[in-house]
């Protein structure tokens, strides 16, 4: 596993990177970097770490030959420039990318405490939104591109090394799973990406029907085939914007497990097929799911009526289980 690290000036990258080292047993790598190219705000923001402490390459090529080798033991660097850097790391499995920001006030803070220690004038705040915005969007060497493409976006407010690692420890950032998708989050992203296709004025909703891994059928909540999509006024009842729960009986849109369960027909349905749905399944759905003989149903988002549908599961021997992936995109750490 390789986590590369970006962000902010002072943000704390190298607070997590050292979490990482001290808690998970991760190993430092480094990129040598070319003064001629990285100016010297760039170089400034890097806290020094020992030579023997990591080791170093002089491009991402021998970084990531050397890694590929060595992929069973965990590496994070702080060395990521630019989306060239970045694109050679992407191509590979065992690196994931994770920013690390704060608001520009603490960051000044910690900038002039840095300074302090250091002996060094620190720089007014103005001076350090400046230094900041070229750090994150100058076109030759602005971070705000890389941080973009994060897969989780760290928001550092820990007040204290001690917060910041009680928060991280929450996260879990090291989970293998944030680089290869277990089989529950690669079948409940199929049914996230089939929501995108729902036509419902209500809410989205994607389903996919699995059977010994293997996708039998997917579907996506609106009306019926030939029938005016439901944005386009084609259902009156979920125009008309009623309630969860209300005039249900006038509703003309088909829910996304019904989709899914005409579209594999009962005869591809046996013992063992699993129905995965990014919102738990209404009581009318849960009621044809347990006819047509399928064993679990997974699902992310709960709904109105969840006691009444697992009920239903749990009379007709249907197993029902929410999903909890690893976390990711924005997350708040301890603030105080």
């Amino acid at each position: 596993m390789l986590i590369g690290l970006c962000g902010g000036i002072c943000a704390g990258k190298n607070s997590v990177a050292e979490y990482l080292v001290e808690k998970h047993g991760f190993l430092r790598l480094a990129l040598v970097q070319n003064i001629d190219k990285i100016e010297d705000l760039r170089l400034n923001d890097v806290k020094p770490v020992k030579e023997s402490d990591q080791r170093s390459f002089f491009d991402v090529d021998s970084l990531l030959e050397f890694v590929t080798k060595a992929w069973k033991q965990r590496w994070v660097m702080t060395d990521i420039w630019n989306e060239e850097i970045l694109e050679h790391l992407l191509r590979r499995p065992f690196f994931i990318l994770v920013s690390v920001d704060a608001p520009v006030s603490l960051r000044w803070k910690r900038f002039r405490e840095r300074c302090e220690r250091q002996a060094q004038v620190p720089p007014t705040l103005e001076e350090f939104v400046i230094r900041n915005d070229d750090h994150l969007y100058d076109q030759r060497i602005g971070l705000a591109c890389l941080i973009d493409r994060a897969e989780v976006r760290l928001i550092n407010q820990a007040s204290s090394i001690e917060k910041l690692h009680s928060a991280l420890k929450g996260l879990n950032l090291a989970n293998e799973e944030r680089l290869r998708p277990n089989w529950d989050q690669y079948f409940m992203q199929l049914a996230s990406l089939a929501a995108q296709r729902s036509n419902c004025m209500k809410r989205r909703v994607g389903c996919v029907l699995v059977r010994e891994k293997r996708v039998i059928s997917t579907g996506y909540n609106g009306t019926p085939r030939n029938l005016r999509n439901c944005n386009d006024g084609g259902c009156p009842r979920c125009n008309a914007g009623h309630k969860a729960g209300i005039s249900l009986s006038t509703c003309l849109c088909i829910h996304a497990e019904e989709n899914a369960l005409l579209e594999a027909g009962r005869e591809r349905i046996r013992e063992g097929s699993i129905l995965y749905c990014d919102t738990c399944p209404c009581l009318t759905c849960s009621v044809k799911i347990t006819q047509v003989g399928i064993s679990e149903v997974v699902y992310s988002q709960g709904y109105s009526i969840d006691e009444a549908a697992a009920g239903v599961f749990r009379e007709g021997g249907v197993k029902l289980r929410q999903f909890s992936p690893p976390r990711k995109g924005l997350v708040h750490l301890a603030c105080k």
